[in-house]
């Protein structure tokens, strides 16, 4: 990073959106200020700098915000392009696709399963855990027997993708319920697995019990 440059982030622990923005920056070595938001009683600083949306991540570059965590991640990899890129650099036909299947997870994927886990009913939860699988099964066969989304790094679907490696099993074991299995998506267990035991990865992740106990509460009263 040059110097006097300067890069900030308003997160929440428990928001795979932030964690996610985080992972970026640290596969590219960016040295960044952290600051913890509690989303019951938002700052100052968070209202001012998105006063759209008023949540979190927020991304400050030089005092600049900038919100939304996808659009977040493709500044950081355009602005630190000359180190670990998250999009593949010869194909723009392979970058749209990335670009492709990140929203779909987030309108998706994200959806169906927040679907599932505030329904109180239990036709309507069953409802949304099949709008889940059905979700993801594009995922299970564009993964095929890849590594990772992005070949034989984490690329830009798999940070993204996390949500789906690690925040899904939580909500999976917050509510009692089975969506993510080995026999139905055999390639997207094995991906969740390597990805969440990268040693880069794990420095972002919440507590696995802190998170459920969160989710057990929030899903329910929200």
């Amino acid at each position: 990073m040059a110097m006097g440059e300067e890069v900030e982030l308003l997160g929440g622990w428990m928001s795979p959106f932030s964690r996610r923005v985080e992972l970026g920056l640290k596969l590219k070595g960016i040295n960044y200020k952290y600051n913890e938001e509690d989303l019951k009683n938002k700052s100052d600083f968070l209202l001012n700098y998105n006063p759209i949306y008023k949540k979190v991540p927020v991304f400050l570059h030089n005092g600049n915000p900038i919100s939304e965590s996808l659009i977040i991640l493709e500044y950081i990899d355009e602005v630190w392009n000359s180190v670990y890129p998250f999009f593949p650099q010869q194909n723009p036909y392979e970058r749209a696709q990335a670009r492709f299947w990140a929203k779909y997870i987030d309108d998706k994927v994200v959806a169906a399963i927040l679907k599932a886990a505030k329904s109180s009913k239990r036709e309507e939860r069953e409802k949304g855990l099949e709008e889940t699988e059905e979700t993801l099964e594009p995922l299970e066969k564009e993964l095929q027997n890849k590594k990772f989304f992005g070949g034989n790094k984490i690329g830009f679907v798999d940070i993204v993708g996390t949500v789906i490696a690690y925040w899904i099993p939580a909500v999976e074991e917050a509510f009692g319920f089975e969506v993510l299995t080995t026999k139905k998506f055999p390639n997207l267990t094995k991906w969740s697995e390597e990805i969440v035991n990268q040693s880069v990865v794990k420095q972002v992740l919440p507590l696995k019990s802190n998170l459920v106990a969160y989710l057990q509460v929030v899903l329910t009263t929200n």
